[in-house]
């Protein structure tokens, strides 16, 4: 990613005697990444402020803790976390989530068990109806008792109203695999869910994005 301009021009202490200066408006305060506990926030990037750095700049300088903090945050693994880390700077997003990708590509399957039990059942729509909670708890129930970890699935790009039939479509097939089949069906899908993760955190702005989609680990299905 090229570095934002550090140069402002110079403004004259006069304005030029045949205009009239006008009154300047409210100045919009820089938004920043709302506090997470126990997890490191990358302050957005400020469109009116072009010598801020980006998310991914600061993600790049970011003390080696401070950025393992992150990662872990996005999936918990620790080599995972480790060797990401180690090999910034990243020029840009793509590469980093093509990193993210072969390093969890790379994950034992302890690792992926350990990583699989930080997470949390996806969310759903508030509105969803007290009938499908009660199949979906079930359902959950059933996988776990087959699987032994929680059921992983990115809804990264569905509309709300589809997020609903999808998870019961996804985990209904998903319980006739045999533990080998799943592991891997697991393993992509929180693959997806972690560059899901890194891009919400690393191109946040001050358009109000937050930095992590809301089936981040840790956070319950609503």
């Amino acid at each position: 990613m090229d570095s934002l301009d550090n140069v402002s021009p110079q403004l004259s202490h006069h304005p030029p005697p045949t205009h009239t200066r006008r009154p300047r408006g409210p100045t919009l305060p820089a938004h920043r990444l709302p506090d997470l506990p126990g997890r490191v926030a990358i302050p957005g990037q400020s469109r009116g402020r072009p010598g801020t750095p980006s998310p991914l700049k600061r993600f790049n300088a970011a003390s080696a803790e401070d950025a393992e903090r992150t990662l872990l945050a996005c999936l918990n693994s620790v080599r995972w976390a480790l060797r990401m880390a180690g090999h910034r700077p990243y020029p840009d997003l793509a590469s980093l989530l093509a990193a993210s990708d072969e390093a969890a590509y790379d994950l034992t399957a302890a690792e992926l068990a350990q990583a699989l039990a930080a997470e949390s059942l996806p969310a759903l729509p508030e509105d969803t109806y007290a009938a499908a909670h009660t199949a979906l708890n079930a359902a959950y129930a059933a996988y776990e008792a087959k699987f032994g970890h929680a059921f992983v699935i990115c809804l990264d790009g569905l509309k709300p109203d589809a997020v609903l039939d999808h998870v019961l479509e996804g985990i209904r097939s998903r319980l006739a695999n045999d533990p080998e089949e799943e592991r891997s069906v697991a393993a992509e899908e929180l693959r997806r869910l972690t560059r899901g993760r890194l891009t919400g955190l690393l191109t946040a702005t001050a358009a109000g994005h937050q930095p992590f989609p809301p089936d981040r680990p840790g956070e319950q299905g609503q």
